[in-house]
């Protein structure tokens, strides 16, 4: 086939060979150049009829196998090579044993199983609705979303008379008393979130969303918390805030700014007439909580804080000191925290200082005891104990469930050994946890507590 390739291109070139290269350099190298191009093309043809001849082997060998169904499921080995000449029957077309289906992988081993005492209540009640549509009208946060708190719904909706009647029946309240209690004791305790709903820290435990460059303040949030406080008709708030490591001030002016508002719009007015001569009605003062941040430790900065009004004062130590660099942002700090508890009654002794520890996470007995002894040291008259729980898989795994028993150990030993004018203790207690429930609660001991000590003196002087 060569040849005859070669043979072509000559007979075709043959007459520009005689009439156009006249010069013999000329035609070698047009001689030159036809042999090269027909040698090309026949090595081309060689290899097309190489690989033809290579697929038509290949078809014939596969013609020529046997195998079957079996064969192809049962592998290579040697056991099923000798049932090709088995028979053809319909059961050599099937797997003799059956496939075995691989199980998924196992739970991981540091997820724990949530135990029965965790439920929280679900968000139904009318007055969860309406907190939630004021919430995103106005353009709000609360923590309470933010953070995926489990009482969101328990909280917004508010307590029942019939949790009133039962703290009654273990606190000996009379009947005035009570009915002022039972006025106050269903009333939803939510808390809004301020300075945005994004932080620049990224504590492991925590579920709000971080970045080093938030968005900017809002000049109009001081009103727009003001108006929804006042429009729910609470008797108690929690102001809290995501830390804003990027402000100059970290944000302790605009804090001071929405706590100095709320207290100006529901505080009302000394006068009880205005000028058109008619009674007006005087507004019951929100009792404020601020849950603020560490700011740095830089205390000129608590101090803002600490003296605009508010009644109590909150900045969670979180967990005890072993435990603070795994669980906190690497900015806050144990001993941070404490200067900033102990500092507040320095500036202002008539606050109320509170603070949260969270129980789960691999914390022992005598460290929480420690912790409590600090807290002690410096001041601080309410602390709350709650169970972590791991918002998702990316934060840190609960070490430990802890039971409703050892919970209220905890609160019978922070009350009555160290002294806490107040705890609260349970599975699903969180800081501001029905914040204006406890508090209420609390001052109405304290009343109880203050009328049985002058009955006491007056009996004395008799």
């Amino acid at each position: 086939m060569a040849t005859q390739i070669h043979h072509y291109g000559r007979a075709f070139l043959a007459p520009l060979l005689q009439s156009s290269c006249r010069q013999p350099q000329q035609q070698r190298l047009i001689s030159s150049t036809i042999t090269a191009a027909s040698s090309s093309s026949a090595a081309a043809m060689d290899v097309k009829v190489q690989k033809f001849s290579r697929l038509q082997s290949l078809k014939s060998e596969l013609q020529q196998e046997d195998a079957s169904l079996h064969d192809f499921v049962g592998g290579d080995d040697d056991s099923n090579n000798n049932n090709n000449n088995n028979s053809t029957s319909t059961n050599n077309y099937l797997p003799q044993q059956p496939i075995k289906r691989k199980k998924a992988p196992p739970r991981s081993a540091k997820i724990l199983p949530k135990p029965s005492w965790l439920k929280a209540v679900p968000a139904t009640s009318a007055k969860y609705h309406e907190l939630r549509s004021t919430v995103r009208s106005l353009g709000l946060a609360t923590v309470c979303e933010e953070a995926k708190c489990p009482n969101i719904g328990d909280c917004w909706g508010g307590a029942s008379s019939t949790s009133a009647a039962e703290s009654n029946s273990n606190n000996s309240i009379n009947g005035k008393e009570l009915d002022e209690f039972e006025q106050h004791y269903g009333t939803a305790t939510a808390t809004i979130m301020i300075m945005g709903d994004t932080c620049t820290r990224g504590c492991s435990f925590c579920a709000v969303k971080t970045s080093r460059k938030p968005p900017p303040l809002d000049a109009e949030e001081p009103n727009k918390v003001a108006e929804a406080v006042t429009s729910w008709g609470l008797d108690y708030v929690v102001l809290t805030s995501v830390d804003r490591d990027d402000l100059v001030d970290q944000g302790a002016g605009h804090f001071r700014k929405v706590v100095q508002r709320l207290k100006e719009l529901s505080g009302g007015t000394d006068n009880d007439n205005d000028n058109s001569g008619e009674k007006k009605d005087k507004k019951k003062a929100i009792i404020v909580e601020a849950l603020t941040p560490d700011f740095c430790g830089e205390l000129d900065l608590v101090t803002q804080v600490a003296t605009s009004g508010l009644d109590v004062y909150a900045h969670n130590i979180e967990t005890v000191e072993r435990l603070t660099p795994r669980v906190r942002d690497r900015r806050a700090g144990y001993q941070q925290s404490l200067n900033v508890l102990g500092h507040v009654k320095q500036v202002n002794p008539n606050v109320l200082t509170k603070t949260s520890i969270m129980l789960g996470l691999g914390e022992t007995d005598e460290e929480i005891r420690t912790t409590m002894q600090e807290l002690r040291e410096n001041d601080v008259d309410v602390v709350t104990f709650g169970q972590y729980l791991q918002p998702s898989r990316r934060h840190l795994p609960v070490k430990e469930y802890v039971t409703p028993e050892k919970f209220e150990e905890w609160r019978i030993e922070a009350e009555e050994r160290f002294g806490f004018k107040y705890c609260a203790s349970g599975p699903l207690v969180r800081s501001s946890y029905k914040a204006g429930e406890f508090f209420l609660k609390n001052m109405v001991r304290e009343k109880k507590r203050e009328r049985e000590e002058a009955a006491s003196a007056a009996s004395a002087a008799v």
